[in-house]
């Protein structure tokens, strides 16, 4: 039965709260600073039984040391290290950061590895090339499905984005609301993030989806799975995600009752 998992990409509410109404989480610390192990296995034995996770995968591996997102980075680098990690570069530096993730993700025991891409590492032959070998390097080891949420000029050129996803098995990454994600044959799990409608760039944090909005998403995930997408993960990540997320359960529940569906 075909499976649509709703939750938030962090913690808006008290843990005790956010669990006693959803199971899944997206966590956001693995971005800004990758846990230790020991940390991983700390912070998985103190959710529930039966919480989904998934993880937002280490900044130093998609983003510029000039990235404004590294002013909460704890770990310091030597200058050579600098040099070589980031932006997705098939370098020796940033295998080294993954094989981190890696085992961080396994102590997690995450069901899915988010990379997100932000708008400097935008469409351009030598960004498409180190995205394809990058991650057609990781996905082979990787414990969880890998996904990729790509901004900025990659949305202008879909058939770079559909080459990558295609042969390298990643999961094309978006907010639905705004694009529709770009596919490959036998893929089998899609993953949604919701960032705001409006605003002027790619985000609009502030903004609380509207009655119709949640109707028109749970349409968008019922074409998902009459194409054949076994499991549907959707996180929101505005200000007001916790509430929307709930909302949008009571939605895409009924839409399951139609269906056949099941909504955790």
């Amino acid at each position: 039965m075909p499976l649509v998992v709703v939750g938030c990409c962090g913690f808006p509410v008290s843990r005790s709260r956010y669990f006693s109404r959803l199971r899944a989480v997206e966590l956001q610390n693995t971005f800004y600073n990758n846990p230790s192990v020991e940390e991983a296995v700390r912070l998985r034995s103190s959710l529930p039984d039966g919480a989904i996770v998934t993880i937002k995968a280490w900044q130093a591996l998609t983003h510029s040391p000039r990235s404004p997102t590294w002013r909460r980075m704890k770990r310091q680098f030597s200058k050579k290290v600098l040099n070589g990690i980031g932006m997705l570069r098939p370098t020796d530096e940033n295998r080294g950061l993954w094989r981190e993730v890696r085992e961080v993700a396994k102590a997690l025991r995450a069901e899915f590895i988010v990379f997100q891409t932000p708008p400097s590492f935008g469409y351009s032959q030598e960004h498409y090339e180190n995205a394809l070998r990058f991650f057609c390097e990781i996905v082979s080891d990787s414990p969880a499905p890998i996904g990729w949420e790509p901004r900025g000029t990659w949305h202008e050129n879909p058939k770079a984005i559909k080459d990558i996803a295609e042969r390298c098995r990643v999961i094309h990454v978006v907010d639905i609301l705004r694009r529709e994600p770009v596919m490959f044959d036998g893929q089998d799990i899609a993953y949604i993030r919701l960032h705001g409608l409006g605003g002027k760039g790619e985000v609009n944090y502030r903004y609380k989806y509207t009655d119709s909005d949640l109707e028109t998403l749970a349409s968008k995930v019922r074409r998902l799975i009459d194409a054949g997408i076994g499991k549907v993960y959707v996180f929101f990540n505005n200000i007001y995600m916790f509430d929307d997320a709930l909302r949008f359960k009571e939605v895409i529940s009924k839409v399951c009752n139609e269906i056949g569906c099941e909504v955790v």
